[in-house]
């Protein structure tokens, strides 16, 4: 397998960074990159970090060529170069990270997850009160990859703050089964980009057919109020799995934000042969700046959840007419 850092891989421009993967060669994952600058999403840096940790428990060889541009310390400070055993060659003295980025972290169960929250916090800025949202969304995508991954290397995340936008940038990566595969028992999606949008609608989840899940903890609500929140701050979110890619896009801002259920019916890009990803990708922009109401934004999101899981009650159970 081949990955090459480009020099610039952002959400936005994402793209062309993953048609390049080279799926080819199971036994050897070869990275190289730009040769003078890389500007990267953390994101990428979770990408790299979990399909390494799975080539590597299946026994491949990780090749990571000499990095030559300026931005190389990047990777290291960020514990690229740590979290897959390889040698940097560099020596770097380490900035306290608190309040700008959090490296890259292997998450495996609910004590790492809320260690991980904890250094979040700082990093968002924020009041105590604005917080709960974004707290929700980690635990959301990583309590995902706990049920539904099937990873034997958890949940790969990273974040960075990024003061000049005020914008706060996340990854969360898993090498596991894959959408797809989690919603195939109930909803046999006919191919991933169907699978994506279907776990991107309220009232679906992969752990039973029942619109709405059995309780509160499994209402097929996360991802939606992800992407419900990117959208309200106006900004770029993400899913990659199997060969398919959903890329919200952002909101105009001379233009009224109005959520809706059916992601397929949303401002989005999207691309449905690309190389196989084994497991899912997630990734989220959130500008600060934005001034959200957290407690609108929940009845709206709420009144959205309810309608769509009646229009699918309704078209699951509508009866065929014969002429």
């Amino acid at each position: 397998m081949k990955i090459h850092l480009m020099n610039s891989v952002w959400i936005g421009n994402i793209d062309p960074f993953i048609r390049s993967f080279d799926i080819s060669n199971e036994h050897i994952l070869e990275i190289t990159s730009h040769k003078k600058w890389v500007s990267v999403h953390p994101v990428v840096l979770c990408m790299i970090s979990a399909l390494g940790l799975f080539m590597r428990e299946h026994g491949a060889k990780i090749n990571f060529e000499k990095m030559e541009a300026t931005s190389k310390h990047y990777f290291h400070r960020m514990g690229l170069f740590n979290l897959l055993n390889l040698d940097s060659e560099m020596k770097i003295t380490p900035h306290e990270s608190a309040g700008r980025f959090i490296p890259i972290q292997q998450i495996k169960n609910s004590e790492d997850l809320e260690g991980f929250i904890k250094e979040m916090i700082p990093l968002l800025h924020l009041e105590p009160n604005k917080v709960e949202p974004i707290k929700y969304i980690i635990s959301e995508l990583v309590r995902n990859v706990f049920e539904h991954s099937s990873s034997t290397n958890g949940a790969i995340v990273c974040a960075q703050y990024y003061k000049k936008s005020n914008t706060i940038r996340l990854g969360v990566v898993d090498t596991g089964v894959g959408i797809k595969d989690t919603l195939q028992i109930f909803y046999h999606p006919r191919d991933d980009l169907r699978a994506i949008a279907l776990a991107l609608t309220p009232g679906v989840t992969g752990t039973t057919r029942k619109l709405g899940g059995v309780s509160e903890m499994n209402a097929g609500a996360g991802l939606f109020f992800i992407k419900s929140l990117a959208k309200t701050s106006r900004d770029f979110f993400m899913i990659y799995s199997g060969k398919a890619m959903y890329k919200l896009l952002k909101n105009p801002k001379n233009k009224q934000i109005k959520l809706i259920a059916d992601p397929l019916e949303d401002h989005y890009s999207s691309d449905n042969k690309l190389p196989y990803w084994k497991g899912t990708v997630v990734a989220i922009d959130l500008c600060l700046n934005e001034t959200i109401n957290f407690k609108e934004l929940l009845t709206s999101i709420r009144k959205v959840y309810s309608e769509g899981k009646k229009k699918l009650i309704k078209e699951r159970y509508r009866k065929p007419k014969f002429i």
